[in-house]
């Protein structure tokens, strides 16, 4: 391969250049960016760099002195994909001729339809979006957060430490329920009740009230919650919407994928929050939207794309994620929705501080670590063990 374009310039498509040339790949490398901002780490952009305590700087994910000796395209995104003519379209109207393309897009934050252009609601994806809450929080006041998963429980758990008034609202029967699993979710969603946050659980979300600037929210049931500045953390979508027409296939709102990122084009991989890889764990194709997905399945995917699909894909790992709350660190691993029993085997929920072990038929299928880093990181290898190679769907 002569040219070889990432398409997505953030976690997922920096790993990947990185894989190329660790891997042996000495061509053109091409990076292209729809933000302006050079790759950084987005985790804490729903903690410390809301805080303060983490400045923009800070957030860079290249190392010092690094280089991939790539050309960066930045501050446009791409519109298309021609898979005759192995060139990419950007919105500036120019091209990318390429004779490998990896697709690392990403996803975008859901908004809350009717709010677009009312002062004080936000959604966190980005460095520009956290920036703008960031200001807004900084003028205290209250706060009402829309959605129960991890951006939207650590925001609230950020903001009530920073001394906001914080209402969380979430239309399940418990923040983090679909992860966690509804009995572990309501134990560790007792954190914020202990640091004064409002729950306010199984109810929806009508929309937001306010002439130029929000001044409430309105739930399903009727209810209105009075808000200064509202966080909207309702999901995100897969940035697929220019790959319409290529020939790729799209799966589960994302890029349908085998367990090593191969994709329906020849030539063509995907990796990171828009790639719906095959697990063999559930036998269908499902999107990882997390932090250490992003970094290691690139270097499969990159193996797949220079190898022409005939690198081993190895092991499927479980997905791991974590959160930090409250000051409290919050481990997962695997998946809680295959479960038929969970039971807490070292310490105690009541204490915040436990550990819980998923199984189905008895055999190990997830952990929860609520503060428990040790144990939970010898059951973490464990797991991964556990987990045999499967086929490519």
């Amino acid at each position: 391969m002569k040219t070889v374009a990432v398409v997505g310039a953030s976690l997922a498509g920096l790993f990947a250049a990185r894989a190329l040339r660790k891997q042996g790949y000495d061509g053109r490398l091409v990076l292209i960016g729809e933000e302006t901002h050079r790759p950084y780490d987005r985790p804490p952009l729903s903690k410390e760099f809301l805080t303060g305590k983490v400045e923009e700087g800070e957030l860079a994910l290249e190392a010092e002195g690094e280089e991939l000796a790539a050309e960066w395209v930045l501050g446009t995104r791409a519109v298309g994909l021609e898979t005759q003519e192995r060139s990419v379209r950007l919105a500036d109207g120019r091209a990318v001729r390429a004779d490998g393309v990896v697709i690392a897009t990403g996803a975008a934050a859901r908004r809350l339809p009717g709010s677009e252009g009312l002062s004080g609601v936000h959604v966190l994806r980005t460095l520009d979006d956290a920036r703008a809450l960031r200001d807004d929080l900084a003028h205290g006041g209250r706060l009402v957060v829309i959605g129960g998963g991890f951006v939207g429980a650590e925001v609230a758990s950020t903001a009530a430490v920073m001394g906001l008034d914080v209402t969380f609202v979430v239309s399940g029967p418990t923040p983090l329920a679909g992860p966690l699993g509804p009995e572990m979710a309501a134990a560790v969603s007792e954190l914020h009740a202990d640091h004064g946050v409002r729950l306010v659980c199984g109810t929806g979300v009508r929309g937001v009230a306010g002439k130029q600037r929000v001044e409430a929210v309105v739930l399903d049931d009727g209810r209105s919650l009075p808000a200064d500045i509202v966080v909207v953390g309702i999901g995100a979508n897969p940035c697929t919407d220019w790959l319409e027409g290529s020939g790729v296939a799209l799966d589960n709102g994302g890029v349908r994928c085998g367990t090593d990122g191969i994709t329906s084009v020849p030539g063509v991989v995907a990796v990171g929050d828009c790639a719906a890889w095959y697990d063999p764990a559930f036998g269908t194709h499902r999107r990882i939207e997390h932090w250490t997905g992003a970094k290691e399945r690139p270097a499969a995917a990159v193996a797949a794309l220079l190898s022409g699909g005939t690198a081993p894909s190895g092991p499927s790992r479980p997905p791991y994620f974590w959160s930090d709350q409250y000051g409290v660190k919050i481990q997962f691993v695997g998946h809680a929705a295959r479960a038929d029993s969970v039971t807490v085997e070292d310490g105690s929920p009541a204490d915040r501080s436990f550990l819980a072990v998923y199984r189905r038929a008895g055999e190990p299928v997830a952990v929860l670590g609520v503060d428990r880093t040790k144990l939970f990181t010898r059951w973490r290898r464990q797991l991964a063990t556990a987990v045999a190679p499967g086929g490519t769907g």
